[in-house]
């Protein structure tokens, strides 16, 4: 195979373009390959945490993102019957992070302010309505197949990174398992112009509403609310988009306010599952080809970021010769650490959240963040 000197990148995501960014502002040039015929218009993930802000505006970018987002400097764990229990407050983590808030912003909005600011730069190309559909490799290189008006075209580089997502053509194309399990339940995601402000008292931006009967969680970002539900295993994917159950949901979220607006619908699968391995040769995983969890918390997009970082960091220093080919299996490390800790942190977390009904004083609980964050390539 005769090798083009770049790394190769699939997908063109927000850990795609962040994995592109920091390569090329690191003198690393890259191609990207997208499957779509531009960048994604989905909402998807919409929150983003302290610490990725900061690898964001070390990337130029965290800027026109919050002048995009809605900045969320605390959230609630809520109740129906006694309303807030607990406040979770970033300020209290000023000293440690120089965005000490979560911005609320659908992850559209960073690939478009990434690209706007790769394109026309030495050193960054992106192909669109070109997947990577197969991955061969040896000692020197990488070779991908991509699929281009129905027919097959070969691209070759040095290293390739995997950010295509959790049906990886990357991961599977080269055997790596996806160990873990599927939920029987799954989340369904109501957009709404609704200001909900103005019906429910001290509503923080992220409120975690705990009840017996279903929790939800409202998520404000500019122009809407989220209010995601969970959908039992007897409920039908038909049963849980149609206008009418919605709308039962909805109802029950504020007494007496109903006939909602309703934008947007989405029924999602929820999945907790972690490769095998993170790196295979000269082939990494990065975001949702290397991991996928419980999308609560907002975990998946962020950590796929700060994978993305973490992995490019490394890949550079390897590309410049300041540091040998081993400093890659640092990175790989976090799979078996993903492996260990991820399932059941995430159990709990989701248990904690949304099955406690109050505290033993009567007052909301205020609870301070950690000042140390998990390793980068957890999910």
């Amino acid at each position: 195979m005769s090798f083009d000197d770049r790394v190769l990148i699939a997908g063109a995501g927000p850990v795609g373009l962040v994995a592109a960014a920091n390569l090329v502002r690191k003198g690393v040039p890259v191609a990207v390959f997208e499957a779509g015929p531009e960048l994604s218009q989905e909402s998807r993930a919409s929150t983003f945490h302290p610490p990725t802000l900061d690898m964001l505006a070390d990337l130029g970018a965290a800027d026109n993102l919050l002048a995009q987002g809605l900045i969320a400097p605390r959230f609630h764990y809520r109740t129906k019957r006694d309303g807030v229990l607990a406040q979770f407050d970033f300020g209290v983590i000023a000293d440690a992070t120089r965005h000490p808030y979560r911005v609320q912003s659908e992850q559209f909005r960073l690939t478009r302010i990434l690209y706007d600011q790769l394109r026309g730069r030495p050193g960054f190309s992106i192909a669109f309505d070109e997947p990577v559909v197969s991955v061969r490799q040896d000692e020197m290189g990488v070779e991908i197949a991509v699929g281009r008006e129905g027919s097959i075209d070969r691209r070759a580089g040095r290293w390739l990174i995997g950010a295509d997502g959790a049906r990886s053509a990357v991961r599977r194309t080269l055997g790596i398992e996806f160990e873990g399990f599927t939920w029987p339940e799954r989340f369904l995601v109501v957009s709404t112009p609704f200001d909900f402000s103005k019906v429910i008292p001290d509503l923080a931006p992220v409120s975690y509403v705990a009840d017996p009967q279903r929790w939800h969680f409202l998520l404000q970002i500019p122009g809407f609310c989220r209010v995601m539900f969970p959908v039992r295993p007897d409920e039908s994917d038909q049963t849980a988009v149609s206008p009418a159950f919605v709308e039962s949901l909805m109802s029950t979220i504020v007494p007496g306010v109903s006939g909602y607006e309703v934008a947007h619908v989405t029924l999602y699968k929820v999945h907790q599952r972690v490769a095998k391995t993170f790196r295979l040769g000269r082939v990494l995983l990065a975001g949702d080809a290397a991991h996928i969890n419980n999308p609560l918390g907002g975990m998946g997009m962020n950590g796929g970021i700060h994978d993305a970082m973490n992995l490019t960091a490394r890949l550079a220093d390897v590309w410049h010769g300041s540091s040998r080919e081993i400093e890659l299996s640092k990175y790989d490390r976090g799979a078996d650490w993903s492996r260990s800790n991820t399932f059941k942190a995430s159990r709990y977390a989701t248990s904690a959240t949304l099955s406690r009904t109050g505290s033993s004083s009567g007052k909301p609980y205020v609870i301070s963040p950690p000042t140390q964050y998990a390793p980068a390539s957890i999910c």
